[in-house]
């Protein structure tokens, strides 16, 4: 089964080796038809600290590396 790839902005990076990753979704309401937007928060792994704050990214899951961390930084479009 292949992994996910989620796009997002990068909104934290003060942990070492981790940055915060903002990823929007936007969806149909399914009773007032109307598009919706909906954000969500991952913890990536940055091995090197590449990111800033601001920088585009990609993650894909992957197999945890600590407590919050399920996401690895696949590559920065900055």
């Amino acid at each position: 089964m292949p992994k996910r790839v989620l796009q997002g902005v990068v909104v934290s990076d003060k942990g070492d080796k981790t940055v915060v990753v903002k990823v929007e979704r936007t969806f149909l309401h399914p009773l007032l038809r109307k598009t919706v937007r909906r954000s969500k928060r991952y913890h990536a792994h940055d091995e090197g600290n590449v990111l800033k704050v601001g920088d585009q990214t990609f993650i894909q899951e992957c197999a945890p590396k600590s407590k919050t961390k399920r996401w690895e930084v696949v590559t920065a479009d900055a």
